[in-house]
């Protein structure tokens, strides 16, 4: 390589340094994959995981047979049973897949100690000593592919990527799927990214890529020749200095890892209602038992909150949607329109505090005929801090508010979070499952995984 090649290593890198920093662990098409592990007569067969059967919802996860076809996460399930009238449709069950990420979790932990855990379907793990020399590393990664297949099931494939640092990592497991095994060495970088688009990069969504694109920056070879003042000046942040490296396989110190974030900001649920949940009556039943399970979390988490935010889509029909400028449209296709509020409170943790301000909340939605078909309502816990920092109320508990919620907690705890609730969540008692985590660790509290 020549000294004016741009896409050379900023220096030859010594044989004993060309090797790995980690090992990322991506699992291919897992839910799906879960499916036919647990129901042997879907294998080999177009299966798609949904979070409800209406026609208007989407895949959540599809099996490689199912993308064979064209159907992928995303698709919705009315064009999937144009595509494939004899599709396998399965509702995702959240608490088997949260198993399935730990039993994951434990196999590849029999091989290497498992350093990160990014998303339910994926592990990283930091190599050390002659651990990070191609063979040995080559070695460790099959042992956690036999390990997986051993452990947990025949179904569950993986692709994992071998790099410098955690960020080289993730793109080398996107690289070759399904079960594939690809290192990027220092001494092949940057060159061996070239081929890759932009959205291949961990953080580069649809929004940054149309940025970079007004920028001027439309390929991989053209974000690659900046040096790192022009990767700073692109993104106006420190966040283009960390990247010029990362893609270099240089070692900043955080590998490639999100930024630390001191302390949640929030928490909470949302859910696309189910058809016979479509209504006033039915959506509210829904958003009960959104809060009752985000209370619970709340407290298991040792956290209090001040805010409650409340959002509800409503889906419009043609003539409605047609006399507006602008329409609201749904990944499902479902056009609506939207509405939230937040309110403010006295820092508390208990649900029947929290009730209340949720009735409020829902007494002061739009009114109309265009508002009587809610289709989405998500419920946020905002302005979060721990509990040992809450400040003693004026008045003391006279409902016994506390107690009261601590009691639920301990019975729904042990026999399952749905076990006991008040009287308004009835109706989507066995409705609204936990959905399904895509980017945060699932959490068992008791029996359930939320």
């Amino acid at each position: 390589m020549s000294a004016a090649d741009p896409f050379a290593s900023d220096h030859r890198i010594p044989a004993a340094d060309d090797r790995f920093s980690f090992l990322h662990v991506d699992l291919n098409s897992f839910f799906a994959s879960v499916e036919q592990q647990i129901h042997p007569e879907y294998r080999n067969r177009p299966l798609a995981v949904v979070p409800t059967f209406a026609d208007t919802t989407v895949a959540i996860a599809a099996s490689y047979e199912a993308k064979a076809l064209g159907i992928k996460t995303g698709t919705r399930v009315g064009d999937m049973k144009k595509i494939c009238p004899d599709i396998i449709m399965v509702q995702g069950d959240h608490s088997t897949y949260a198993e399935y990420s730990h039993r994951i979790h434990a196999a590849v932990e029999r091989v290497c100690p498992v350093a990160h855990i990014p998303s339910i379907d994926e592990v990283t793990c930091q190599l050390m000593g002659r651990e990070r020399e191609p063979p040995l590393a080559r070695r460790i990664a099959l042992d956690i592919k036999q390990a997986i297949y051993d452990d947990v099931g025949d179904t569950l494939r993986c692709s994992i990527g071998m790099a410098p640092n955690r960020y080289l990592a993730k793109i080398a497991s996107d690289m070759q799927k399904p079960d594939g095994l690809i290192g990027l060495l220092p001494s092949q970088l940057p060159r061996a990214l070239t081929h890759l688009e932009l959205r291949d990069l961990p953080g580069v969504g649809a929004k940054t890529e149309q940025m970079l694109i007004r920028k001027g920056i439309t390929t991989m070879p053209q974000l690659l020749e900046l040096d790192r003042e022009g990767m700073h000046k692109l993104w106006n942040s420190v966040w283009g200095d960390r990247l010029y490296h990362w893609l270099r396989g240089h070692d900043t110190g955080d590998d490639g890892a999100p930024l630390p974030n001191e302390m949640q900001k929030s928490l909470g649920h949302s859910h696309v209602l189910g058809p016979d949940h479509r209504s006033p009556e039915g959506s509210w039943a829904i958003a009960h038992k959104l809060l009752h399970k985000a209370a619970m979390r709340l407290r298991m988490e040792k956290l209090a909150t001040a805010s409650l935010g409340l959002t509800i889509r409503y889906q419009l029909n043609r003539q409605e949607a047609e006399g507006r400028s602008k329409v609201r449209h749904h990944q499902s296709g479902i056009k609506h329109d939207a509405w939230g509020m937040e309110a403010r409170f006295p820092t508390c943790q208990d649900t029947l505090s929290l009730l209340e301000a949720l009735q409020k909340l829902w007494s002061q939605q739009p009114r109309g005929p265009e508002f009587q078909r809610p289709f989405f309502v998500g419920v946020t816990l905002g302005r979060l801090i721990p509990e040992s920092e809450q400040q003693p109320t004026l008045f003391a508990d006279a409902d016994n508010r506390g107690q009261l919620s601590r009691t639920l907690d301990k019975l729904n705890l042990k026999y399952g979070h749905t076990t006991l609730h008040f009287a308004g969540m009835l109706p989507a008692r066995d409705s609204a499952p936990t959905r399904i985590a895509f980017t945060q660790i699932p959490v068992q509290y008791g029996v359930d995984y939320m």
